[in-house]
């Protein structure tokens, strides 16, 4: 088996992971979705820093928070990511998964938004054309719902924060990951010991609820590594198209498993950012095969010279 086979199943993985997880959340509806976070992030903690201190990179998270930049980065990643992750697992709580599901297929969209306003990046006339489509179905959603689809520009807009940031913070993924959830330790152990104060919390009250919130932890880490491992192994082109296995499963789940209601409206929204994810899929794919032709070009170019070079001096 090849690398970039390797690679594939491993973002497969990662994806269907993702994907299927409202699965495992709904079994935990019955109890508050802060509760859950808390857990999640807590046992996520310690699963991360367990593995970083049994390689011996326990330094690693100490440098990581050595500096203030450094800190403030993570923080501001710490408190994007943990917003996504209350609204994810709220959505799920209350039914919505079909919200969830449209944020994270938008994501990709306001990311060329991004790119373009922050980073000065170029658009081509398809990727905007994906995003006016994009526009067009948030609109149609806010006509049907009196109201725009705030849960899913919110998952959307925390996602897109918690990359800009990454792109700034020097570490690897389970280093910033780690420190991500450390920095907020403090609020998460607060929410716990409010919580078994108030009342009888969920972890320790039946072996059920307690194994859940502790598979929380792994199921958290294990689709972060295969993404990981998939990152040094496919191209950024496939890799941006697989990411779209996770919102498609998020969808299925909400339909197929958890019965939510398939408006008309809905099904025009959804038809409309599919288009666009088509639309833009294809603008990247040959934006990418084109550079690879041009780097190709470039290298052949080089080596021709260097040869050339080498001939030359071989000569007497």
């Amino acid at each position: 088996m090849t690398e970039g086979t390797k690679g594939l199943l491993a973002m497969v993985g990662a994806c269907s992971i993702w994907g299927l997880s409202p699965i495992y959340y709904k079994l935990l509806a019955h109890i508050p979705a802060f509760e859950v976070l808390a857990n999640r992030m807590l046992w996520s903690f310690l699963f991360f820093a367990a593995i970083l201190l049994m390689r011996g990179r326990g330094r690693e998270i100490v440098a990581a928070l050595s500096t203030v930049k450094g800190v403030a980065l993570i923080v501001v990643a710490s408190l994007s990511i943990a917003t996504n992750w209350f609204l994810f697992i709220y959505a799920t709580l209350i039914d919505r998964n079909t919200e969830t599901s449209l944020g994270y297929y938008i994501f990709p969209l306001v990311a060329v938004l991004v790119g373009r306003f922050v980073y000065k990046e170029r658009m081509v006339g398809a990727q905007m054309l994906a995003v006016g489509l994009a526009a067009l179905a948030v609109a149609v959603l806010a006509i049907e719902l009196g109201a725009l689809p705030w849960m899913s520009l919110l998952l959307a807009a925390t996602f897109v924060l918690y990359g800009i940031v990454k792109k700034n913070i020097a570490l690897g993924p389970m280093v910033s990951v780690t420190c991500e959830v450390l920095v907020l330790m403090p609020v998460v152990l607060g929410v716990l010991v409010h919580v078994y104060a108030t009342r009888t919390g969920a972890f320790g009250s039946n072996w059920h609820d307690s194994l859940l919130l502790l598979f929380s932890g792994p199921l958290t880490l294990a689709p972060m590594i295969l993404f990981s491992y998939a990152a040094k192994r496919i191209s950024m082109s496939a890799l941006g198209v697989m990411q779209y296995i996770n919102p498609t499963l998020q969808f299925l789940c909400a339909v197929v498993v958890f019965s939510e209601p398939f408006t008309a409206p809905l099904a025009a929204a959804f038809g409309l950012i599919w288009a666009a994810l088509a639309i833009f899929s294809a603008s990247a794919f040959r934006q990418d095969r084109a550079a690879r032709r041009v780097s190709m070009a470039a290298s052949g170019v080089a080596t021709s010279v260097s040869s050339a070079a080498s001939e030359g001096s071989a000569k007497p």
